[in-house]
């Protein structure tokens, strides 16, 4: 301690360290309890299916929408496309770092392959494995940078009381707009109707800038102007101050594998060819006959009954394995900048690239090892 009060650089940044600190404790929403607040944010509304961020085209399936999610899977891939060209281009015998890093990756899969699969089968498994486990960490990582979950369009009353199952709701601020004064006028029937429930009157809307009619905003410390229910926004008939509108916020980058329907998709294309590989390798009847089978009598029988259920629980548990953990995750990382700005989410930063990385080496692996498991047959002796 000594050392440090005597060096004047070591206690200026004693200081500033102290002084981050108690900035972010006392402008956060902590400070907000003694009238303070001065940083704080918004808290974003959490929900668990992707956002729209713009509307799509009609399909002959139906209507195709942006989500906020696809965006961020696009730009994965676009990720790993630029890379692989990258390292394409400048291959050489001596490889350079990015080169290096990838070779060593590559080797410590495939060895890992031949290990659990033998060096035969490691060939056929190695490129999906690496694909799942590449595109899971990149996409995982690239949900913590900046911009991801804090930048995106307003969404209206309107569509926010939609999410909420209140489809006859009418934004009190358009109307006035497009019916003129708002004393002529009655009240709107919103919140408080009988076919909307009063479950909406808790809900709160964030009051953002609006500039200049530009339906977009960033969740950055200071940003929060002020909070309202839907009750005191009809009751304020929308008019909630000049440049100045309220809503939610949808953010035009969410992390892929918050969607479910992304860790699903994973899922399905890993069991799918696991099962590719089992009829591939061991035949039809093989393959099959590990889930009907009338060899054993009744009880083989339900065994591979259960059998043929338990590879329908590895889809589910490969699902929500993911997407609970990144959801969790990206939801930690905003609960933690609302409270504390600036430093709250810097502990969690290193857990975050940590967990991505576990979960998508734990993803690829486990597709090696069913892979491994339905390339042999029950009658085999090293089946167990």
């Amino acid at each position: 301690m000594s050392k440090i009060l005597g060096s004047p650089r070591s206690l200026a940044i004693l200081i500033i360290c102290l002084g981050v600190v108690a900035a972010s404790v006392l402008g956060g929403a902590l400070g907000s309890a003694f009238g303070l607040g001065f940083f704080a944010s918004s808290l974003p509304a959490i929900q668990l299916p992707a956002e729209k961020v713009t509307d799509g085209f009609d399909t002959p399936v139906g209507k195709w929408d942006v989500m906020n999610t696809m965006i961020t899977t696009w730009l994965a891939m676009l990720v790993l496309i630029l890379i692989s060209l990258r390292i394409r281009s400048k291959l050489n015998d001596v490889p350079g770092r990015l080169q290096s890093l990838f070779e060593v990756a590559m080797e410590f899969f495939l060895s890992l392959c031949e290990q659990i699969a033998g060096k035969e089968k490691a060939r056929k498994f190695f490129p999906l494995v690496f694909t799942i486990f590449i595109f899971i960490i990149v996409a995982n990582w690239m949900g913590i940078l900046p911009g991801f979950g804090t930048v995106g369009r307003i969404a209206g009353p309107e569509e926010i009381a939609h999410h909420h199952d209140a489809h006859g709701y009418h934004d009190p601020a358009l109307e006035d707009s497009s019916h003129g004064s708002k004393e002529s006028k009655p009240k709107a029937h919103g919140a408080h109707g009988d076919d909307h429930g009063s479950h909406l009157d808790s809900v709160k809307l964030h009051v953002f800038q609006d500039y200049e009619g530009i339906p977009i905003a960033a969740l950055s410390p200071g940003s929060l102007q002020e909070e309202l229910t839907f009750a005191e926004y009809e009751e304020k008939h929308g008019d909630i101050g000049a440049g100045k509108r309220a809503g939610h916020l949808v953010p035009f980058l969410r992390s892929a594998n918050t969607d479910l329907n992304m860790s699903l998709a994973i899922a399905l294309v890993a069991m799918i060819m696991v099962h590719f590989w089992g009829f591939s390798i061991l035949g039809f009847l093989g393959h099959a006959g590990k889930f009907i089978s009338f060899k054993s009598g009744p009880i083989g029988f339900f065994v591979g009954i259960l059998e043929l259920i338990s590879e329908f629980g590895r889809v589910i548990s490969f699902t929500f394995r993911l997407f609970g953990n990144i959801f969790a995750g990206e939801v930690l990382l905003m609960a933690m900048a609302f409270l504390l700005p600036f430093i709250g989410i810097l502990p969690f930063l290193g857990l975050e690239l940590f967990v991505g990385l576990i979960q998508a080496f734990v993803f690829s692996m486990l597709t090696l090892v069913f892979a491994a498991m339905a390339s042999v047959s029950h009658d085999d002796g090293d089946h167990h």
